[in-house]
């Protein structure tokens, strides 16, 4: 079955092994760093949720998630749908496990997260995908997601909650 588990020091490891494809190795950050943003943001004001993608026992994917992504990253080019909402910030399968639904389910899973307002209420949850990435563009238009604009080579998307 596959959930969300959050990471703690028996399955982190397993987590930071993962990698995408080769040539999707441009469209998003290692874990080791996103698990670094995750510490950093956690120790400031933010609230950053860092997930494995679990089936069964077995480590497929990392997803992370923020709230209020702008002040957690101190980024003065956060968009304005940041403040106040929660950000997919990071969603990974590793490349054996790739075309198995993984994706699909890691964001299902993740709304109903969020869905749960753990760090406050939000109206929306937003994303950004490289905007050569037409494999996520895709699967988060099929979900719901609408594209909000372009900030350099990224789309923004959101989805109501």
């Amino acid at each position: 079955m596959v959930h969300l588990e959050e990471l703690n020091k028996y399955n982190v490891w397993d987590v930071i092994e993962l990698t995408v494809k080769k040539e999707q190795e441009s469209f998003i950050a290692g874990n080791e760093w996103s698990l670094v943003h995750a510490y950093v943001g956690n120790k400031t004001e933010g609230a950053v949720y860092p997930f494995g993608i679990i089936d069964d026992d077995k480590a497929v994917g990392f997803l992370m998630i923020a709230y209020d992504y702008g002040e957690v990253c101190n980024d003065p080019d956060a968009p304005e749908i940041s403040d106040n909402n929660y950000f997919l910030w990071r969603l990974m399968i590793d490349g054996e496990e790739q075309g198995k639904g993984y994706g699909r389910k890691a964001v299902e899973l993740a709304l109903e997260f969020v869905k749960t307002f753990p760090h406050g209420k939000a109206d929306y949850c937003w994303l950004c995908y490289d905007k050569n990435n037409e494999v996520a563009r895709k699967l988060y238009l099929s979900m719901g997601f609408q594209e909000i604009g372009e900030q350099d080579d990224d789309i923004n998307a959101v989805i109501k909650l």
